[in-house]
């Protein structure tokens, strides 16, 4: 298995990875708005590549704010090819984008999932965090540096202006 950083040329293998684990409709999903014209965090994104070269897994991290006062890394979505779900990958991934994103000074991320596979990461709960509706509070989680932090997700933009996902 070779792990390394996502580059351009992976971005329609990586695709269709992800079309093929959550269905063409998973851009349809409220946390897809957070990612509109906004690039992913290149140096934290990974792509896992088998033997014969085909993309097994891919794990992405995309710039958010929280009450337009705190930065955030979104993570996700995070896919494993279905012939090598079980074998531990997804877990190598999200723990290596864990180390990359601590290495790179990120202070917080977090993601929209099932706090008992998330909590072995370190991840909890967000109580003070809203993710855009129709999301489910209980599957907002974060780790690190969360203390104090409150408000709605928003998108982080490229010229650095911020900018709400849905009208207030």
């Amino acid at each position: 298995m070779e792990l390394r950083q996502e580059i351009p040329d992976d971005h329609w293998e990586v695709e269709a990875l992800m079309d093929l684990c959550f269905a063409p409709g998973r851009t349809a999903l409220s946390s897809y708005r957070l990612r509109d014209d906004v690039p992913p965090a290149r140096d934290l994104c990974l792509v896992a590549r088998g033997s014969a070269g085909e993309v097994a897994g891919a794990i992405r991290f995309w710039p958010v704010r929280i009450g337009d006062r705190w930065d955030a890394m979104l993570l996700g979505p995070v896919a494993v090819h279905p012939t090598r779900q079980g074998e531990g990958l997804g877990a190598f991934l999200i723990q290596s984008g864990l180390d990359r994103a601590h290495d790179a000074g990120v202070r917080r991320i977090l993601l929209v999932g099932d706090s008992a596979y998330y909590t072995r990461f370190g991840f909890a709960v967000l109580r003070d965090v809203v993710m855009p509706p129709p999301t489910n509070p209980e599957r907002v989680l974060g780790v690190w540096d969360w203390a104090g932090v409150t408000g709605d997700v928003i998108r982080a933009l490229p010229d650095g202006h911020r900018a709400p996902i849905f009208a207030p």
